[in-house]
């Protein structure tokens, strides 16, 4: 009996842990003014975008790295040049950023959440 309960509490415990992560999926106002859509699959989460003069292109990929940390790819839909990135949620707030040269040059935006 204390097997069952202690089961249901770590189920209970991990499901908090995932309501209290600041969700990266959704749709997310770029600061170009184009909405992009975050979704997950296949283990990692994937960036399109929805409006805007590029829409229903696939600019990212994203994998988790940290609490509420992803590192992944990020693709300047003007250039179609491919970029290391990383971001991180806080609340409504998506910070993204791109690097080359291992990370010695950088530039990023702040998305808002929809």
């Amino acid at each position: 009996m204390f097997r069952k309960i202690g089961m249901a509490l770590a189920a209970s415990l991990i499901m908090a842990g995932t309501a209290w992560a600041d969700p990266i999926e959704g749709n997310w106002k770029t600061q170009a003014g184009a909405t992009a859509a975050i979704a997950g699959g296949g283990g990692g989460y994937s960036i399109t975008l929805k409006s805007g003069k590029f829409a229903g292109k696939r600019i990212g990929s994203f994998k988790v790295s940290g609490a509420n940390k992803y590192t992944g790819t990020i693709t300047d839909p003007e250039t179609d040049k491919t970029y290391s990135g990383k971001a991180s949620v806080s609340g409504a707030s998506l910070k993204m950023s791109g690097c080359v040269l291992g990370g010695l040059i950088c530039k990023s935006q702040t998305w808002h959440k929809l």
